[in-house]
């Protein structure tokens, strides 16, 4: 029997709508409830009151579901053998949804606010979605990135949406949601409260995490629920990561050869995920004991891009993975795994806020799916974004697992984003897809590999900002989500390094400010630096 259940306060449902529900560790009434309780009196019902039930059950979800599956699993029903949160939310502050490294991601989040974050306290039995969602844009095109500039600093938009829809407290079918992240521009309690991973205690089912390599809205969560999954339950032996070519929950419906943006991978991944893992995991957990089962998964079941094929690890990281330097050489604009033995004092941009960075090279109303495997040839010929480059390739090269970067910048701000992308340049003669209806040129594709922001102010930490010293040299470092991509021989390593990455995050004004309030007047140009010692820390298998 397949069951589907959402949340409290969501259509027509009772109670009360919470973001991201915190989770409650020490209970003390009846009262104290969250999805974990929610989740267990849920099976509790069902495995007493549906007829000819194995008492054995499943949770799983995609996206907001997998939020769910992952809090759902946290002391779990005896009855609750297996959970498979796939593409799950984890911290909305520090990488998935609104929020990268503190960076606000704008138009993904003004996404959500037209079906996201109303309450329904009066059910009337019609699940149906809202009418009249809050937050509507009038964009007047699908220029997502001149709407965002024209449109000025973050507290405009607020004002536009609030001539579209309730924003008082209290309102019957009011959006909490927009409310709450201007309210709360640091890491403060409210999102630390509602970071699922600190809770992940006392998970005795089988556990499956599901994450796409190009997943634009969560790419965080899948790994950091897989990796903290496993280190708080070290007994529980059947704890798996899963991780493909995909968008956002694309495995759960796709057919055929599996591309994405431009890149195509020449396998049927979709469909060889449902069949010979998701369906096996299933199977195993759910099935009644005594039937022939499939045997446990392996630790990871991995999809290593450049190679184009599935890969099993009894660890992940790889155990063999071999720690090294990926080295910025300023000066020259070299990237090599070898120390440079002399290079010029620092590199230096101008990043003008008026002029942003393209964070795609298409017109959209905002952050494309594609944009994860873009070619990053337009932005490299812009003279706001530094360019790593190493020399071609005598063999592969396959990073894997997370990675770092460690950078010692400066800016003649008070504050600034800096931008790492890993890009994977193809070969002059890379062959162009056959058919090709849109006439791509693919020798010498710079494809994106993986792009994260960080917002410089919290270098130190994200609950409490701090102004830069301007034109004083400063570390920031921080951990990319994980990649398994094999540079082919032949093939070059490269890094954009840039301050920003629009419209998809926010214009940082290049002042020491609140973001969310500050007038045209706080956005300022700014000269950044890269210094001498700023690298990647990698994964070498």
């Amino acid at each position: 029997m397949y069951v589907r259940q959402d949340v409290r306060g969501r259509y027509g449902s009772e109670g009360i709508f919470l973001h991201m529900t915190p989770h409650i560790d020490d209970k003390k009434s009846d009262t104290d409830v969250d999805e974990s309780s929610d989740t267990y009196d849920t099976i509790e019902w069902l495995v007493n009151n549906i007829p000819n039930n194995n008492g054995r059950v499943g949770i799983m979800g995609i996206s907001y579901p997998g939020f769910y599956s992952a809090a759902g699993m946290i002391d779990n029903h005896p009855c609750l053998t297996c959970a498979s949160p796939q593409a799950p939310i984890n911290d909305f502050f520090v990488g998935d949804d609104f929020h990268h490294n503190g960076a606000f991601y704008l138009p993904h989040a003004f996404g959500f606010l037209s079906s996201f974050g109303k309450d329904h306290p009066h059910p009337d039995g019609h699940p149906t979605r809202p009418t009249t969602p809050f937050g509507t844009l009038d964009r007047g095109s699908n220029d997502g990135y001149d709407f965002y500039l024209k449109a000025g600093p973050i507290k405009n938009l607020t004002a536009k949406m609030s001539e579209n829809g309730p924003m008082a407290e209290g309102e019957d079918g009011q959006n909490n949601l927009w409310p709450d992240l201007i309210a709360h521009p640091d890491y403060d309690e409210f999102w630390q409260s509602r970071d699922i991973r600190r809770h992940l205690n006392n998970v005795n089912c089988a556990v499956l995490s599901v994450g796409g390599w190009y997943d634009a809205e969560d790419p965080l969560g899948p790994f950091s629920t897989f990796y903290e999954t496993s280190a708080r339950n070290p007994d529980n032996g059947e704890v798996t990561l899963c991780a493909g070519p995909w968008a956002h929950g694309q495995w759960s419906g796709g057919k055929g050869l599996t591309t994405h943006g431009n890149v195509s991978f020449y396998n049927k991944t979709e469909e060889y995920y449902r069949e010979h893992i998701e369906l096996p995991f299933l199977r195993r957990h759910l099935s009644t004991p005594g039937e022939d089962l499939p045997p446990p998964l392996p630790k990871a079941i991995i999809f290593e891009v450049g190679t184009n094929e599935w890969k099993r690890f009894d660890t992940w990281p790889p155990v063999e993975a071999t720690p090294k330097t990926l080295h910025f050489h300023t000066g020259s604009g070299k990237l090599s795994f070898d120390a440079p033995a002399a290079e010029a004092a620092y590199d230096e941009y101008i990043s003008d806020p008026a002029k942003p960075v393209p964070s795609q090279d298409e017109i959209a109303p905002g952050m494309t799916r594609a944009h994860m495997t873009d070619d990053q040839r337009f932005a490299s010929s812009r003279t706001d974004v530094m360019v790593y480059e190493t020399d071609v390739l005598t063999e592969d090269v396959t990073i894997c697992g997370p990675f770092s970067a460690n950078l010692l910048v400066s800016t003649s701000g008070t504050d600034s984003d800096f931008i790492v992308k890993l890009i994977d340049v193809y070969t002059g003669d890379f062959p162009n897809p056959e058919p090709n209806p849109k006439g791509l040129e693919m020798g010498g594709y710079q494809q994106l590999v993986r792009a994260e922001p960080f917002r410089g102010k919290y270098r130190n930490s994200f609950e409490h900002a701090e102004p830069f010293v301007p034109n004083e040299p400063s570390k920031i470092e921080f951990s990319l989500p994980d990649v398994c991509h094999c540079f082919r021989k032949g093939h070059k390593i490269m890094v954009h390094i840039q301050s920003s990455f629009f419209p998809i995050v926010d214009r940082n004004p290049q002042t020491f400010c609140n973001i969310f309030t500050c007038d045209e007047d706080a956005f300022q140009k700014a000269t950044q630096r890269v210094h001498p010692g700023s690298c990647l820390e990698v994964l070498v298998l």
